[in-house]
Formats: structure tokens, sequence, C-alpha cells
């Protein structure tokens, strides 16, 4: 957490969106983590999703047509955890062209408490992850997230060379590489603008 930031900062949750022993992730997360709470006015927290077993979606009826809270305990918990956040980096692998399924499990849980809100992405894997992006942006609009246009993308060349890396060099590796920091940069710089401009909105809609 960024303890130098103002109290209007933004709350910005990086989701981890694989659970798989021996994953990746971890480190292009962390690493984003710790860039956005560089930056002034954001306070970044780690969401990993092995913290939240959910239980595979059942609901009788869609989120967005329930008004009531979740009757599970851990739903309920993870809705308030989302409702809590200005906006959302998401941390997605490529399996087989797609994003995990624990991901889409955890999105598919909610609805409103995703509403308005931006969401960026880091991805890895064939092409970067970039097919697994795409795909979370259609998910992303359908729950009224503002998908950012910049996503970061580790190049293969670059997962490759931090398979076996430790957390602090892979992050080392990451900002040593000028298209990822520069991605990083345009992802905080965006959730930035839109995290003021819909949380404004937001409030002036509820008030």
């Amino acid at each position: 957490m960024n303890a130098l930031s103002p109290p209007n900062s933004l709350k910005i949750l990086v989701i981890l969106g694989s659970t798989r022993e021996g994953r990746y992730s971890e480190k292009p997360a962390r690493w984003i983590l710790g860039q956005l709470n560089g930056a002034p006015g954001i306070n970044a927290e780690l969401v990993d999703l092995r913290d939240w077993p959910l239980p595979f979606f059942n609901a009788p009826v869609s989120p967005s047509w329930s008004s009531g809270p979740p009757s599970d305990p851990l739903v309920a918990a993870w809705s308030a955890k989302i409702a809590s956040a200005d906006g959302f980096v998401l941390v997605a692998p490529e399996y087989n062209h797609g994003y995990t399924a624990v991901l889409k499990n955890a999105l598919d849980w909610l609805y409103r408490e995703w509403n308005q809100k931006p969401v960026a992405f880091v991805s890895y894997g064939g092409v970067g992850g970039a097919r697994a992006v795409e795909q979370l942006r259609q998910v992303a609009v359908e729950l009224k997230m503002a998908p950012t246009r910049t996503a970061v993308h580790v190049p293969a060349e670059v997962f490759m060379a931090t398979m076996k890396a430790t957390l602090p060099e892979a992050a080392e590796t990451y900002s040593a590489t000028p298209w990822v920091k520069d991605a990083a940069n345009n992802i905080i710089a965006e959730l930035t603008w839109w995290g003021h401009a819909l949380r404004a909105a937001r409030q002036q809609v509820a008030a």
C-alpha cells in the first residue's frame, strides 16, 4: 500500500487470476502491484484467488438480475471486497487461446460490484496473452466496466528469461524492458483518469 497517497486515493485491486501449482503469474502480479503503489494517488492491493476458493458458479439467478446479498458467506465477502474498489488490474495467463476458469468464475459471481469501474490487464503466454485479454475485454464490457486501451503483454522472450527468476529478478527485467515498462505506465495513467472520473460519476448518481 502506498502510504504517501492522499485520503482520496484510488483503491485498485490487482487480481491474480491463476491458482495452479508453480504459477508464473505471481511475478508480473507483484511487479505491477509495486508499480501501482509507486504512483501518487493509488493504493493497490493484491487479491490472490488462491485465498478465495469460491464455489463453482451455481446461483439460481444471475447476479445482474438479483438484488439481494449472496447467500454463501465467502461469496458475500468477495462481494464486499470487489465493491470496495475503484478499479482493477486482472493478471491472466493465456491457456488454449483463452483465460483461466478460476478468473471467469470470480467475475461471474458478481455484477453491480464491477459496474462503472476501470479495469486493466496484464497477461503472458502465446502472443503475450493478447487473445486472453481480448476475451476479457468483452466480459468486462458486459459487466459494465471500462477496459483501458493499454494492457501489459509480457513478450515471449521476457517470459522465457524470467521463468526461473526470483520475484526481484523478474521485476528488474520487466522494468528494464521498455515496452513492458511503458505499458505499465500507460495503464496506471488510464486507471487514474478513469478511476477518478467514474468514482465522481458514481457518487453523483448515488447522491
